[in-house]
């Protein structure tokens, strides 16, 4: 029976695709030429041998050359290795001496050459672990095991690639039938969260082996990094995540002679080189695990997992069953502390944290958060997968929405955070949290629009909260101090960065969004700007009056001391070709130069002496101050750059400026609060008309003639203005400056490149920016049209995830993005009872001595006294939630967190208990069968999802 649309979200309840449970997308895969070959008996066997698959174990399915266990070894192992190998039976340590008994037809010198082409394939590896410390061989599984070895083994994967693929199936295909039964430890199956040691080191009930510190001191000095097999695994099929994958699995004891003498691509390292390993990866995100497989008295490995790529995570978090993997933790926030940051739920691998909301509704409820079901909950079956796990365990919000602030921004800046922090006096750490999202919080706090402010909680209960001002406040506090914060570079890489070379177009908010983002990276970008000051519309499109410029150079030279290599007065396509950077080795380009021509209105008259372009004169005047227009002007159009320009006229020396626009005054796109500065300027505004023809005599300007505006937008809300010709107004002037719009200009930066276009923009994909020619990306305003500054930055960080990625050979650019989905909550629907009530403080203006109007910045920033008060005022609407189903305890979110909000509790006492793999079945099976016994009597959780989207 088909399923209604209810029903189906009832049944998927962690998706934002309501077929979210398509068929596993690798499924049948195998080498079809190896049908066409003769079939490998001994190969079969040996498979069978190894195989944790239940079917093929209990005789239901046979080996076939379809099978992964065949074609993935196939060609690692030969038909005599594959009965030395059965010989040796699974995880049974052999002796040379056992060996030489089980194969007496080889000769010790024979045996020992087959034996050392095993391990180097990976087939089999060796260890040292008896009284006698005498080396011993050991036929593996296949995960953790010999599926995995020959990922590490660089020469070997470049030879074979199926090994990738087969490492993937043999990580997933055994626990289909058998993750809902595991229960908590993992029973010996796969691998184990290990915490933080931070997040754990004051819980006095830990067992020492939650404790990475105690698996570091019991093997000490046996230590080799090594590299990542799942990152190396899933670049075989396009999937890798743009990590590099060396040195990310840490081998220790007898693992580490083997990943270093047999060729997997490890070396030896010292204790103080694992803590920094570690630390690299809790910096980057990356999971700590531990292998599984051997009881509470061995492990082999210690991974740092990213889970866009890890097989071990994806057990839990594809099969929702959490008990395969998860720690004995669990994270809980600590709602009083909390400002909704989101740090936590960025880096959250198993999307157990989301942004819900601190305050009650309207009835004085809490806002109840529905938990993952369970196995213990109810009946398992693959309608309860996640294929897409990795594409939706990082939605930013719950349903019912997050602090409007961070929701309305374009970068999603977290406001409360920074206002919290700014409130404490941490004024370096504020603007360290700002600029993990936005590295021009100075520039911003001049000239955004201030989104976040018009979505502010609190302007339902009097007026928003100035947030920008505080911003600015922050952001200046630093620009006045002898050194500036340079932020720490998060590099997924064990050693140094990368060297892939990145050409950044455009030296405007986006393309110094995009250096900024691809430096803290690790990369060293080369950005290039035609103009000679770097900034773009920021630097050339405001006036001084609005934003000193050396407000802008400041924040630029952050990017100089994070390696970016800028420069100034080059103009690609004319003074070089992307050709010739591609000749000098250059991999993938963004561009971003922004819209810095002005549109025409196409009426008579348009060409004559006194029209000029708004963008130009703001451009001329940042270029030279002592620019001077005569006569009266008149100024065509309502937004923020019309009222700049007619400021920027006034100080020119026009007399009389008159600002004219489609829109009336109630409509008019430009801040109201800009519309009343310009009027206290002495600027007069006239809504309701547009241009009819431009009067001239000999050339030159003598007035303009306007026509009734009777329409600015159609029903649909589109540009489409309608007219009354029978009604005009005429205004003698000397100058018409026209700013009803931008326009990019190419010149011939694109000659030569099939970029395709629609209309003025390049046509590109919406989430990754990467056009119809693979290396070029685009982003900000030339893409999307003029927006603001904040805009841009948004765009401009997103392309250096998507540059990343692409320049990281065999990387996805879509799996495991951030969705950057904000939803806020429903200020309709709650209750403030306690806030504080001191009023919103404003920034003054200072007067010139003599009252003229001046070029320079007359705002002043606040001061501490007022940001303190008006701090205060923030209503904390925000707050970070934890689902304790999906919660995995690695502790990642501790880590983030820079308010003591969240902390690890040790609820799962019995996810420590580590069992052998020959056993798991001693538990897997009675614990799938209690399950079902108690299921009936265990209190359901409530079925709604906390995920899925409204369409």
């Amino acid at each position: 029976m088909e399923r209604s649309k209810d029903e189906k979200y009832l049944m998927t309840p962690y998706s934002l695709d309501e077929d979210r449970n398509k068929k596993d997308p690798r499924a049948g895969y195998c080498i079809e030429e190896l049908k066409n070959k003769p079939f490998r008996e001994p190969l079969a066997k040996f498979a069978k041998a190894v195989t944790d698959r239940a079917k093929v174990q209990l005789g239901k399915e046979d080996i076939t050359a379809e099978s992964p266990e065949y074609w993935g070894l196939y060609n690692l192992v030969t038909d005599e290795q594959c009965e030395i190998g059965i010989k040796m039976e699974k995880r049974h340590p052999r002796t040379l001496a056992d060996m030489k008994a089980l194969c007496p037809e080889y000769s010790e010198e024979e045996l020992l050459k087959q034996l050392e082409e095993m391990s180097y394939n990976g087939v089999i590896e060796w260890n040292y672990e008896n009284p006698q410390h005498e080396k011993q061989w050991v036929l593996p599984m296949y995960v953790p095991g010999s599926a995995e070895f020959g990922n590490m083994n660089a020469d070997l994967l470049e030879r074979h690639p199926e090994v990738g693929p087969f490492f993937e199936r043999m990580s997933r295909i055994p626990l289909e039938g058998l993750t809902q039964m595991v229960p908590q430890g993992g029973a010996g199956v796969g691998m184990h969260v290990i915490p933080v040691e931070d997040a754990i080191s004051m819980e006095n009930n830990s067992s020492s082996l939650e404790h990475i510190s105690y698996w570091l001191d019991k093997y000490e000095g046996k230590y080799a990094a090594s590299p990542c097999s799942c990152r190396k695994s899933r670049k075989t099929f396009e999937e890798g995540c743009a990590d590099d994958p060396e040195g990310w699995c840490i081998a220790i004891g007898d693992m580490a002679d083997y990943v270093v003498e047999t060729n997997k691509g490890g070396r030896y390292i010292t204790k103080e080189e694992v803590l920094e390993i570690l630390k690299k990866a809790e910096d980057n995100g990356f999971v700590h695990q531990i292998t599984n497989i051997d009881g509470e008295e061995k492990i082999f490995a210690i991974c740092n997992c990213n889970v866009n790529v890890c097989y071990a995570l994806r057990t839990s978090q594809l099969f929702n069953t959490p008990n395969m993997s998860r720690s004995a933790y669990v994270a809980h926030v600590v709602k009083d502390n909390c400002v909704a940051c989101g740090r936590c739920v960025e880096v959250c691998p198993a999307g157990a944290a989301t942004l819900g909301q601190k305050l009650c509704k309207k009835d004085g409820s809490e806002v109840v958060y529905p938990k993952m079901p369970l196995p213990t909950e109810q009946k398992w079956s693959p309608d309860m997968w996640t294929e897409d796990y990795r594409n939706i365990n990082r939605i930013n919000t719950h349903k019912t929405g997050t602090a409007p602030c961070k929701t309305a921004c374009p970068a999603h800046i977290p406001v409360q955070g920074y206002l919290k922090m700014a409130a404490q006096g941490r004024y370096e750490e504020a603007l360290a949290l700002i600029k993990k999202y936005n590295p021009l919080p100075a520039v911003c706090g001049h000239v955004c629009n201030r989104r976040c402010e018009d979505a502010c909680t609190r302007a339902t209960i009097d007026e928003a909260i100035a947030i920008d001002e505080v911003k600015k406040f922050i952001a200046m506090q630093d620009l006045k101090a002898d050194k500036h914060y340079v932020p720490k570079k998060v590099i997924p890489k064990i050693q140094g960065g990368f060297d892939e070379k990145v050409a950044i177009i455009g030296a405007g908010p986006a393309g110094i969004s995009c250096a900024y983002y691809l430096a803290e990276k690790g990369y060293k970008p080369t950005l290039f700007d035609k103009n000679k000051k770097p900034g773009g519309m920021v630097t050339y499109g405001i006036p001084s009056f609005v934003m000193e410029k050396d407000v802008v150079e400041a924040e630029v030279d952050v990017l100089r001391e994070m390696g970016v290599d800028i420069r100034l007065g080059v103009e690609v396509g004319k003074d070089i070709t992307l050709k010739q950077l591609r000749e000098e080795g250059y991999k993938a380009f963004y561009i971003a130069i922004g819209c810095q021509g002005g549109r025409g209105v196409n009426v008579p008259g348009e060409d004559a002496e006194g029209v000029m372009k708004g963008v130009d004169l703001l451009h001329t005047v940042i270029d030279d101050e002592s620019y001077t227009l005569s006569g009266d002007t008149v100024v065509i159009g309502g937004g923020n750059v019309a009222i700049d320009v007619s400021r920027t006229a006034v100080r020119c020396g026009s007399p009389k400026v008159t600002q004219v626009s489609l829109e009336t005054r109630d409509i008019m796109p430009a801040l109201s609060e800009e519309i009343e500065l310009a009027e206290s300027e002495g600027i007069a505004f006239a809504g309701g008309w547009g241009p009819k023809e431009i009067l001239t005599e000999n050339g030159k300007v003598t007035g303009i003639v306007f026509k009734k505006c009777t329409q600015v937008k159609n029903a649909e809300g589109r540009f489409d203005p309608k007219y009354d010709e029978n009604e005009t107004m005429t205004i003698a002037c000397s100058n018409v400056i026209l700013s009803v719009g931008q326009a990019t200009i190419w010149g011939d930066l694109l000659e030569g490149e099939n970029v395709e276009f629609r209309g003025p923009a390049p046509v590109a994909d919406k989430v990754t920016f990467q056009t119809s020619v693979p290396d070029i990306f685009v982003g900000g305003d030339m893409f999307y049209g003029p927006r603001f500054a904040i805009d841009a930055i948004a765009c401009g960080k997103e392309g250096a995830i998507s540059i990343h990625r692409y320049v990281q050979p065999h990387s996805s650019l879509t799996i495991g993005r951030d969705s950057n989905y904000f939803l806020e909550l429903d200020k309709d629907d709650i209750k403030v009872e306690n806030y504080d009530n001191t009023g919103r403080q404003t920034a003054v203006i200072k007067k010139n001595a003599d009252g003229k109007l001046t070029f320079r910045d007359m705002k002043e920033t606040f001061t501490e006294e007022q940001v303190k008060a008006e701090t205060s005022r923030c209503l904390g609407c925000g707050a970070s939630i934890v689902d304790p189903n999906k919660c995995v305890g690695c502790g990642l979110c501790t880590t983030k967190c820079e308010f003591d909000a969240i902390k690890l509790t040790r609820d799962n006492p019995k996810a420590s208990t580590m069992r052998k793999s020959e056993d798991k079945l001693k538990y897997i099976l009675p614990n799938g069968a209690a399950q079902a016994i108690k299921r009936p009597f265990i209190r359901k959780t409530p079925k709604e999802t906390a995920w899925y989207v409204e369409k």
